[in-house]
């Protein structure tokens, strides 16, 4: 019995590592995680830098690059692109992938809330509009 709950368990894992892998997530979800981010982080038409930056266009954009936000230097010179797999590790841990971000929030532990967190902030080009 523990064998047969045991294989369950690392397929269910597997599958799971997967769908986050291939960057799925739900974006409509991910409009309600990102609520929480939404104190710093703006996204969308008219979308401006606050006290974090604008979102707009973060995927595929390289880290400390969006204008109109003074980064910090850790950010500015730590050489990532935000790619989903960089996204869905930074969401989960900001200051262990960036050290000495300014970013203060401590992470989403959930993988399904940073997969649909990115699938949301992925339909905003850089101009704001949603694809």
């Amino acid at each position: 019995m523990k064998i047969i709950l045991l294989t369950a368990a690392i397929a269910f894992v597997g599958v799971g590592a997967q769908a986050a892998s291939k960057g799925s997530g739900d974006p409509v979800h991910g409009k309600q995680v990102f609520a929480r981010c939404a104190a710093c982080h703006s996204v969308g038409q008219g979308a401006r830098a606050g006290i974090g930056p604008s979102l707009n266009g973060v995927v595929g954009r390289k880290a400390g690059t969006a204008p109109g936000y003074r980064y910090s230097s850790a950010m500015r010179n730590s050489g990532a692109t935000w790619d989903a797999a960089t996204l869905a590790s930074f969401l989960q841990a900001p200051s262990k992938v960036v050290p000495g971000t300014r970013m203060t929030f401590q992470g989403l532990s959930s993988p399904e809330d940073r997969a649909d967190v990115i699938a949301y902030l992925s339909q905003f080009p850089a101009d704001g509009s949603k694809k």
